[in-house]
């Protein structure tokens, strides 16, 4: 059976991101740290705000179910 500490959950601070050297850096938590170029950068922020966006309208489309 498993239990749910064994369930990794979702984080719920946001990742610092910061440009040294021409690279960007995102620093996240438990010392989880992304190089990438700028390009790369550029397509992961425009990706996880298209995610975060969808991610909001599903729990909007769960509240309105559940009521």
């Amino acid at each position: 059976m498993t239990a749910y500490r064994d369930v990794p959950q979702p984080e719920t601070k946001p990742g610092i991101a910061s440009a040294e050297d021409g690279v960007v850096v995102l620093d996240g938590p438990n010392g989880l740290a992304v190089t990438m170029t700028a390009e790369a950068a550029t397509g992961t922020g425009q990706s996880l705000i298209a995610a975060a966006q969808t991610a909001e309208l599903q729990i909007g489309e769960k509240g309105e179910t559940d009521a």
